[in-house]
């Protein structure tokens, strides 16, 4: 089929090339010029593991192509796509202004007199009835416009494995030929179907999301309490996530969920609530217990080095809010770095991949170094915010060979107890015993 996917970021990219990659005839629109003139060169604009060698094996192919202007997108597809972005606004709904310039553009731009718009973007409960007015009030009297709500559930940094190796394929029409032409478009993925009305499958990408983020929030109030208790929570979270009727995926304690994803749409849905009158105390705790996880960590370094990190050397090892992608929106780390430069402390930074969208948030206010062995050289003290497996596999006698004072804060739990006990550093995780250096 010939499909338009509206927006290149991690979702509509990735759905694009996916497509393209099955069989269909994919166009990609941007209004971003620059990235179009970027993907044109098989150059991916975000770090996704094997996307790029995906784009230019389908561009080969000429499967794939992108576009940066609407009336080549917009002409002649059998389905559009729409996968731009809903941040949030301040009162924390979603803001829909990218949705409807797409909307607005499809009317302006569509010479077919039937076409299926495809919802992907995370949107709020009605948002899709509002993209057939908006797109049929513009339009010509004889179009006749199919509104599909197929949330996507896909994590940065395996979002081509999801892609191909999802658990459901949720698919909210009004009416059974769009819903069949969906199936169509995506049977060669060989994935479970569900079908639903719109807004159910507009709330089952929202509910998802809220209960992961639940399942984060929990575990890490598990771990505030472990460590007044003396329990360890590794071995709580392990037990726990052996239940069947639990399991143990987000059941890893630290500094929280970060990302593109959970706290919009945690705060999209507390706002939702509202509208209907509905207080979702639960949520909202949520959202209480993972704003003020970084700050715990904080305050364990502040117990540690002194109240005050004035004139001392900090390094924070990962920027990235998780491991394998460049994607730094509500990382736990950027709140670590503000309150670090607000204390005028010497900050270096180390992130593998990130390091491009750091310094455009801080600049020359921290040091940026290509290794963690010059990171952390003459520190008195190490903050882990990412889990990469390159600071999980590094050595760590080296903190203490390095450091000017061996205290280590870690938000991830990278090593085991065991192996620091060894080391006469101080070692701070999350939901563990502290282990104190002797010669302090």
């Amino acid at each position: 089929m010939n499909i338009t996917v509206a927006g290149t970021g991690y979702v509509g990219l990735v759905t694009g090339v996916s497509l393209a990659e099955i069989g269909h005839r994919v166009v990609c629109f941007d209004i971003d010029k620059e990235k179009v003139m970027t993907l044109m060169k098989g150059k991916s604009p975000i770090y996704e593991p094997g996307l790029e060698e995906m784009i230019i094996k389908n561009q080969t192919n000429e499967r794939l192509t992108f576009s940066f202007e609407p009336n080549i997108a917009y002409s002649n597809p059998d389905i559009i796509i729409i996968a731009v972005g809903t941040p949030g606004n301040s009162d924390g709904s979603a803001d829909l202004s990218y949705v409807k310039k797409v909307a607005k553009d499809i009317s302006k731009y569509l010479k077919k007199d039937k076409v299926t718009v495809v919802t992907k973007s995370t949107v709020s409960i009605g948002t899709n009835h509002k993209i057939k007015l908006w797109i049929e009030e513009d339009a010509n009297a004889d179009l006749k416009v199919d509104i599909v709500s197929n949330p996507e559930f896909l994590r940065e940094g395996t979002a081509i494995y999801d892609t191909f190796n999802g658990d459901r394929i949720v698919i909210g029409s009004e009416n059974e030929s769009a819903a069949k032409l969906l199936e169509d478009v995506y049977r060669p993925f060989n994935l479970p179907f569900v079908h639903t009305d719109i807004e159910s499958a507009e709330m089952i990408k929202y509910a998802s999301n809220a209960f992961l983020a639940t399942k984060i929030s929990f575990i890490n109030e598990i771990a505030n309490l472990c460590e007044k208790i003396g329990a360890n929570i590794e071995d709580v979270s392990k037990a726990v996530g052996m239940d069947r009727r639990i399991g143990s995926d987000f059941l890893q304690a630290g500094l929280g969920y970060g990302g593109s994803c959970f706290p919009k749409d945690t705060n999209a849905l507390v706002q939702l609530a509202g509208h209907v009158q509905h207080s979702f105390n639960l949520l909202e705790s949520v959202i209480e217990v993972n704003n003020k996880q970084p700050f715990l960590l904080l305050q364990k370094a502040r117990g540690i080095v002194g109240s005050s990190f004035k004139d001392k050397k900090v390094a924070v090892l990962g920027i990235a809010f998780k491991p394998n992608t460049d994607d730094i929106r509500e990382a736990a780390s950027l709140i670590l770095i503000k309150e670090l430069i607000k204390d005028k402390a010497i900050v270096n930074v180390f992130d593998p991949i990130a390091r491009h969208n750091v310094e455009k948030v801080f600049g020359d206010l921290v040091n940026y170094n290509e290794t963690i062995e010059e990171t952390i050289k003459d520190t008195e003290l190490v903050f882990i915010a990412t889990e990469w497996t390159q600071i999980k596999t590094f050595t760590i006698s080296k903190y203490k060979e390095l450091m000017k004072t061996p205290n280590v804060v870690d938000g991830r739990n990278c090593y085991s107890l065991q192996d620091m006990k060894k080391l006469d550093i101080t070692y701070a995780s999350v939901g563990r015993k502290t282990i104190i250096r002797e010669n302090v």
